[in-house]
Formats: structure tokens, C-alpha cells, sequence
């Protein structure tokens, strides 16, 4: 093996690790938002502060969730 072709498969390793790290961190994010979703519904009433709580909790685990989309179909081999 050469050292370029070393050096390739070093920058590919790295950039597999990078996006693996990502995805990881957008999945344990959802599930830092789930839990604090839930700890909120689970009380008997949802305030309004709440209710504006919950509608950004919701948008940013669709935004964690169409990210993770797009670094997953990064990983998929080219067709």
C-alpha cells in the first residue's frame, strides 16, 4: 500500500468517525429532549411557557432527526 493510499484511508477513517460522532450526538440529544418532554406532560397542567417548551422541543428533535437522515445516507456505500 502506498502512502497516498494511506493517507486516503487515514482521511476516510477520520471523516467515518466524525460522522458516526455526529450521529451519535443528535441521537443523545433526542433523548435528553424526550426525557425532558415527558418530565413536562407528565404534570397535570401544561402552562402556556410550557406548551412553547414542548413545540421547541418537538422542532428541534425533527431537526436532530433529518440531520442524522442526511449523515446516514452520507455513510451509504455509492450506488
Amino acid at each position: 500500500m502506498s502512502e497516498q493510499e494511506k493517507d486516503e484511508l487515514i482521511r476516510a477513517q477520520n471523516e467515518l468517525i466524525g460522522v458516526l460522532f455526529e450521529i451519535i450526538k443528535r441521537l443523545q440529544a433526542n433523548n435528553t429532549l424526550d426525557e425532558e418532554y415527558f418530565g413536562i406532560i407528565a404534570n397535570d397542567t401544561v402552562r402556556d411557557a410550557d406548551q412553547k417548551r414542548l413545540d421547541e422541543i418537538l422542532a428541534q428533535r425533527t431537526e436532530n432527526g433529518k440531520i442524522v437522515a442526511k449523515l446516514l445516507e452520507k455513510l451509504q456505500p455509492n450506488q
